[in-house]
């Protein structure tokens, strides 16, 4: 196996990636590499620190003497760190263009340089935009409808041309909406957990009809270790979990799990950027052998409970002035899952 730089390791879905693979015995290196922006805590990583193949670098992937330092002690990367809440991409663009695309080409270039042996990009379904009808598989043009998928769909093509030019041996895998403990609460279901739990209501767009796929994190991760593993340089996996559902019946089971009813919902007009559906093929990654092996609803009451068990971690958050999305009443729900933080 690998000794494995984690970029935004400290994050929702590379903290969960990051313990997966301490449960390796033939992993020997695992580095974090996080800038600690306000979606990454430490905290994410908890009793992995305990572990002494773990070392943790606050640092910035767009910082390339930093990068190479980094790159020069590992063999493989897996590239989590992004931004990627969409509501904040349509007042800060840029930012999600520096990192999503600069900083994909600053890791990619080193790691061509130091002969990394495996780099698989963590990317989105949200980046084949919105489907009528149908499925998208990996050959699926690109068509971003927000500027957090443009930057996503970028990253990607700046991340495949390494392969095509360079050789480097990089696959992408592209996940539906993930969902699971730890997550920041401004992505929707720990959104809606946080606020219900705190007795207020919430607000969903439209009649609610935003159709998303979910996968359990811990089932996306078990994907993405089957790509570093298995996964062929130069090819794109979907990961999806098989559960579509619309934003209208996600609402209703989180409702039920919180105890509340339909009083603690306020709908209100769909904004003009909302991609009405994803919908991705999967046949590619079920050859390797991937299956999902999280029940949705068993899922979804795991993640509830430890919202209600831990809002020694959350409540500090939604408080904070970054938060204004997830302390913001008049903030809505479109069906956003959750992508690298």
């Amino acid at each position: 196996m690998y000794k494995v730089l984690v970029t935004g390791g400290a994050g929702f879905i590379g903290s969960h990636f990051v313990k997966r693979l301490l449960r390796r015995d033939d992993v020997p290196r695992v580095t974090v590499l996080d800038a600690l922006t306000y979606a990454g805590h430490t905290a994410n990583l908890g009793e992995a620190f305990l572990d002494p193949r773990l070392t943790f670098v606050h640092g910035n992937i767009l910082d390339a003497p930093l990068v190479d330092e980094l790159m020069a002690r590992h063999t493989a990367v897996v590239h989590f760190a992004a931004e990627s809440h969409v509501d904040r991409s349509l007042t800060t663009a840029n930012a999600f263009f520096a990192t999503n695309v600069l900083g994909t080409r600053t890791l990619a270039a080193s790691a061509g340089r130091h002969g990394i042996a495996k780099f698989v990009h963590v990317s989105t379904d949200e980046v084949y935009g919105s489907l009528a009808e149908g499925s998208a598989d990996e050959d699926a043009p690109l068509r971003p409808g927000v500027p957090y998928a443009a930057s996503k769909a970028a990253g990607d093509l700046v991340a495949l041309s390494h392969f095509r030019t360079y050789g480097l041996p990089l696959c992408v895998t592209r996940s539906s909406n993930n969902y699971g403990p730890r997550q920041f609460p401004e992505k929707v279901i720990p959104f809606f957990t946080t606020r219900l739990l705190q007795g207020e209501k919430v607000t969903l767009h439209g009649k609610g009809q935003h159709v998303r796929n979910w996968l359990h994190v811990e089932d996306n991760c078990a994907g993405i270790e089957l790509v570093l593993c298995d996964g062929k340089p130069g090819e794109i996996y979907n990961l999806g979990g098989g559960t579509d559902l619309t934003s209208r019946d996600l609402t209703a089971k989180i409702l039920a799990l919180c105890g509340k009813d339909w009083d603690s919902v306020t709908c209100i007009p769909d904004r003009k950027a909302n991609d009405l559906r994803y919908s991705m093929l999967c046949d590619k990654i079920a050859a390797l052998g991937f299956r999902p092996t999280r029940d949705l609803d068993a899922g979804l009451a795991e993640t509830v409970d430890w919202y209600r068990r831990n809002s020694d971690r959350w409540a500090p958050l939604v408080r904070a002035p970054y938060a204004a999305h997830a302390t913001d009443p008049t903030a809505s729900f479109a069906g956003e899952g959750a992508r690298a933080h």
